[in-house]
């Protein structure tokens, strides 16, 4: 199958285009071929090359992860207002474990509906509709005055990140040529790094009530931006709408790129997809999905269960746990954590998924064993002035290390691997397996590091140590190759066009 694009549809995309200021290159960089493989130089097609990023391009990332921010503060909301809101509304651990952990309830909401409002509405719809729930999930914490409301509002800001968690990475993967798609998709992860660092340090110093006021800013920043930056053009093509693809993808590329092959190859193979029928979740559970959906789903679920959220949660209290000061910590983290998620969000269109998620797994795994050491030592009662820096040296190390792989690339992948017809339903059901295994340890989290700290962390360590060999075995390597290219790759359907 080899379907061409009309030039008469390629020129009145470029004529369309000419009203966009925003096409001019802003930071220069260099697309080359790709090799016979889909592995060499890369660029939005084998044989075009760009001469540099378009501005459109960039700032559209940017709105679009504002998302990933409110994504990270919402998650970093509960460990610097722990005490206090236990003091204001007089909470018990448990009813704090409640809200701590009802964010991935309405997080798994917004999951089961992500990939359907993401497919019949689009992208930036969907991404618009999730701020309207975080706006009301913040004003409801901030004015509550009983538990009740507090959780609600929490459950709320919860179906507004469960939306964005599966939108912002689907839509940049499907906007950014191929050579800067992991860097791009990885933003979303440095994003939800930047949101949740900034909120331990505000925490610090302000009311929680006024930390909740503040998550409504990036919340309103990206809602009022969305009308200016253009849809996914693969989602324009899926539903039939080609004349504005192409346009789409011409203000994307740069106003003289040429972007006939990209889209070409676009228009192949979503009509190829199409002839297949629109699979329910529970479709996917077949053959021609099994490879893309066991490495989707094993990915979320050895990133969670790998204990991420518990630490991020619960950092506080691991802390004073472990006789370390509960400021320094978060201090730390935050120092650690930026710069790592950057470094991998810089390597991870030149060294490649698959190694950084192998450095970064095994970093996991060994910052989760100092943590388990600590505690241990701990509970024997030796080396009492060792045991609590031990603590924060494995927490650090496993934070650092998660940063530079764990925490962006399943969502990279996510983003990558399913073909059109189902990337509704496989990005719903993976997204929701990823808050469904958050919810479990976040809300146990408090129970086992109370029936043992040093066994919790071996745990952890375990599951890290088993992402490893899960990598190693069945994990692809996807930079340098179009969407296109990856799931003829892994799916049979599209293998035996």
């Amino acid at each position: 199958m080899n379907l061409s694009l009309p030039s008469s549809a390629f020129h009145r995309a470029q004529s369309m285009d000419n009203k966009t200021d925003f096409s001019t290159p802003l930071l220069p960089t260099s697309y080359g071929p790709v090799d016979s493989q889909g592995k060499g130089h890369t660029g939005p097609s084998s044989s075009s090359s760009f001469s540099s990023i378009p501005t459109t391009l960039i700032l559209t990332t940017l709105v679009a992860v504002f998302g990933s921010y409110v994504f990270g503060s919402a998650i970093g909301y509960s460990s610097p207002t722990q005490s206090r809101i236990m003091l204001d509304l007089n909470l018990g651990v448990a009813q704090y474990s409640i809200f701590g952990s009802i964010l991935t309830i309405g997080a798994m909401i917004g999951a089961v509906v992500s990939g359907r409002i993401a497919d019949y509405a689009g992208r930036r719809v969907a991404m618009g509709f999730s701020q309207v729930f975080c706006i009301l999930g913040w004003l409801a914490i901030t004015f509550s005055k009983v538990a009740w409301w507090l959780y609600v509002g929490r459950l709320l800001v919860g179906c507004g990140i469960g939306l964005l968690s599966y939108v912002v990475p689907v839509y940049v993967a499907e906007i950014t040529p191929k050579n800067l798609r992991g860097a791009f998709t990885a933003v979303h992860q440095l994003m939800i790094c930047c949101g949740m660092s900034l909120t331990y340090l505000i925490g610090a110093y302000v009311n929680w009530r006024i930390l909740a006021t503040i998550g409504i800013i990036p919340c309103l920043v990206q809602l009022l931006s969305l009308p200016f930056i253009p849809d996914s053009p693969r989602w324009l093509a899926k539903v039939g709408r080609l004349k504005e693809s192409d346009s789409a993808l011409q203000r994307l590329r740069g106003k003289n790129a040429d972007f006939y092959q990209e889209a070409t190859e676009i228009r192949d193979y979503t009509e190829a997809f199409q002839k297949q029928t629109e699979a329910s979740i529970i479709g996917l559970f077949q053959i021609q999905y099994l490879k893309s959906l066991t490495v989707g789903v094993g990915l979320m679920i050895l990133q969670q269960f790998g204990g991420i959220n518990a630490i991020v949660f619960y950092a506080n209290s691991i802390f004073i746990s472990s006789g370390f000061s509960e400021s320094i910590g978060t201090i730390a983290i935050v120092a650690v954590k930026i710069p790592m998620t950057t470094i991998g969000v810089l390597l991870m269109d030149k060294s490649g998924r698959r190694p950084l998620l192998l450095v970064s797994a095994v970093g996991t795994c060994v910052g989760c064993f100092l943590a388990a050491l600590s505690f241990i030592l701990q509970d024997l009662h030796k080396w009492k002035g060792v045991s609590p820096i031990l603590a924060l040296v494995g927490v650090l190390v496993y934070v650092g290390s998660y940063s530079i792989g764990m925490g962006a690339i399943p969502w990279v992948i996510m983003s990558e691997i399913f073909p059109i017809n189902v990337k509704g339903s496989a990005g719903s059901l993976v997204t929701l397996v990823s808050w469904l295994c958050s919810w479990i340890i976040s809300y146990s989290f408090n129970f086992l590091m109370s029936w043992s700290s040093a066994g919790t962390f071996l745990m952890f360590s375990s599951i890290c140590g088993f992402t490893v060999l899960f990598v190693a075995k069945l994990v692809p390597e996807t930079k340098g190759r179009t969407l296109e290219e990856i799931q003829a790759s892994l799916n049979s359907f599209s293998s035996k066009r």
